[in-house]
Formats: structure tokens, sequence, C-alpha cells
């Protein structure tokens, strides 16, 4: 067992192993509560630029899944209370250290995860470093910004996924750092799905006369994105629009809203919504670091907000035939009770009311 450092940027220093590859590596540390579901999130783009923590003490027991795969590896590292040396499930096909290791991540084990997480709900996300020597300078680590990251993660050319069964509807998805399940619950409702690169333009996407545009989850700071929320500002009215996670803030931001940076961000498959439209609460699947400012709308209204924090999760927007989300509604790692979001958008594209 060779040992290991996580240095946080204000010079906390937590020993473990290492796992994974055997490089150091500097990222932005977040945590995330999931008890399953480590490789949705492994391969979940919208962790680029990121060390992920888990805070569930035991990962990889049941190794490593190709088909559950949502997208690219993008972490920038990877810790955990303990790996699971030998999983066992009968869909396993791989172990957490050999995919680490392919995918050039570095991951430390053995790590105090709960005091971790304390530190960083008390004093917010930080930069940190996973190395084998204790820097003597952490400058590079107190300057690392997670930036650049959508035009880093999205697909390179268009690509088409045919509608299971008949075809009902087509539909242009926008990739911001898509998880593939977006395209699959599409599929499942007769939806013929053409993924996008982020930089496509509005004028290319109308021209192809699509029923609905699906505006996807991704990474990074959504005011960053100045081409993609000018491009949203055009779509907007057009056909009907559905926005996850980023697609979510960047439609805020296109009709004049503004967003902010979270303390520790939501990371989990726990998280509880309320619908201010009614009396229910759902429990959610969620991975961001910012969220809409819910007051600074000057169009549509607020439907959903997170019941721990009041924090904007959904927003209708009846004039433009459009609504978003924050939370994730095609998640595989936890609760599917939001599903139902998909059906919504499939109704409003045959020209019902959202």
């Amino acid at each position: 067992m060779k040992k290991g450092y996580l240095v946080l940027q204000d010079g906390q220093v937590f020993e473990g192993f290492r796992f994974g590859s055997p490089e150091s590596a500097v990222g932005e540390l977040v945590f995330t509560t999931g008890m399953c579901g480590y490789i949705e999130t492994l391969t979940d783009p919208s962790y680029a630029g990121q060390i992920v923590m888990q805070t569930y003490p035991l990962i990889g027991n049941y190794g490593i899944i190709p088909e559950d795969f949502e997208g690219a590896c993008c972490v920038r590292g990877y810790v955990v209370r303990e790996w699971c040396e030998s999983p066992s499930n009968f869909r396993c096909q791989g172990d957490l250290d050999a995919f680490l290791r392919e995918q050039h991540v570095p991951g430390l084990w053995g790590v105090d995860t709960r005091e971790l997480t304390r530190i960083i709900r008390e004093h917010g996300v930080m930069n940190a470093v996973i190395c084998d020597e204790i820097p003597a300078d952490l400058t590079a680590v107190r300057s690392y910004a997670v930036t650049g990251v959508v035009e880093a993660v999205t697909c390179k050319a268009a690509s088409v996924h045919p509608a299971e069964g008949e075809e009902r509807f087509r539909v242009s998805l926008l990739d911001y750092g898509a998880k593939r399940n977006i395209v699959r619950e599409l599929q499942k409702r007769g939806c013929t799905v053409t993924v996008l690169p982020a930089d496509t333009g509005a004028e290319e996407i109308l021209a192809e006369e699509p029923d609905g545009i699906m505006l996807s989850n991704g990474p990074g700071d959504p005011a960053e994105n100045t081409y993609q929320i000018e491009q949203i500002q055009k779509l907007l009215g057009k056909v009907p629009l559905f926005g996850i996670c980023l697609g979510h803030q960047l439609t805020a931001l296109a009709v004049g809203g503004s967003t902010y940076k979270l303390k520790y961000g939501h990371r989990g498959v726990n998280q509880p919504v309320r619908d201010l439209s009614g009396v229910r609460t759902y429990i959610t699947s969620q991975n961001h670091g910012y969220a809409v400012d819910g007051g600074s709308l000057p169009a549509g209204r607020v439907r959903f907000v997170n019941a721990n924090d009041g924090t904007c999760e959904g927003i209708d927007y009846p004039d433009l035939r459009a609504f978003t989300v924050q939370f994730h509604p095609e998640a595989c790692t936890g609760p599917k009770d939001t599903a139902f979001l998909f059906d919504q958008f499939v109704d409003l594209m045959k020209g019902g009311d959202r």
C-alpha cells in the first residue's frame, strides 16, 4: 500500500493510500452522498474539473459495469473511505482500481471522509490536490478554477438515436455534458433524438424543424457559457423546450435571470423537492454547484423548490412553451419520482399545456 495525501488549499492534510492512476491531480473538491451509483457518478460529465469524494464509506463492491455508464469519465480525482478490491456482481466486468487507471484518474482511500465532509459543509467547496508528497507551495492549488468544461465534454459531432418502436417526435438534444439516460428516456417515449454539440447555432437547430428541444446537464459556471445563452434566447418560444440541470440554469440566464454558486452544492440521490403547484414532495437525484435566483426572473414562475434550503429547483415558462428543472428526472442512481416530466415534455410537443 502506497501512502498518498489529499492537501486542501488552506494547507490541511489528509493521509490515505493510493489506488487508481498514480499521477497527481488538482481539482475542486466536492462530496456526494449517494449510497450507490458510483459508476454513474464517475461517468457523469457534470463532475468535470472536480475531485469527487463519496460520503458512503464502502465503494466498488459491485465493480464496474459499462452498460451503466452515463458518459465519459471526467473527474479529476476520486476519494473514498474504503474501496472493495474484490467486487461481486453478476454484471461486473472489472474493478474500480483498474477503471481509474484506464481513465487516468488518481484515487485515494483510507481517508477520513466524515471529517472532510464536515470541513466542506462548514467552509464551502475548496480546491485540493491528490499527491504522493505534500507540496511546499500551494499556489497552483489555490489558483485552480473549473473553466471551459462544457467545450471539453460536449460531443464533437452530431449523432442520431432512433425511437423505440414507432417514431412520434423528433427531439434535438444540446449536449452540454449530457447523461445517456436522457436519450434513453426520450427514446422510450417514441422520440428520435439528435444529439448536437454545445456550439450548434439556433438557426441550424431550427432548420431541422424538431418537434422539441432538450437542454442537457453539464459542468461548470453557467454564466461562463455566453454563446449557449444567446442561442437559447433565439430558441425560446419557437418549439417546446425542456432543460435539465445546466440547461435549467442557462435558460434562466437567457430570460434575464441570474445564478449564484452554492456553498457546497447538492450532490446525491436523496434531495427533497417540493412542487409548489400541488402538495407533493419528490425525492430527487442532484449534482450541481450553482443555483438559479428565483427572485431574479423577469419571466416564468418557480414551480419546484428544495425542501432543505428553499433554493429554486424548477421553473415553468408557459408563454414560451418551456420548462426546466435543476434535478435529474432521468437519474438511474436513485429515485425515479420525477420521470413523469418526460411525459409532460411529450404532452407539450403534442400541443398541450404545461
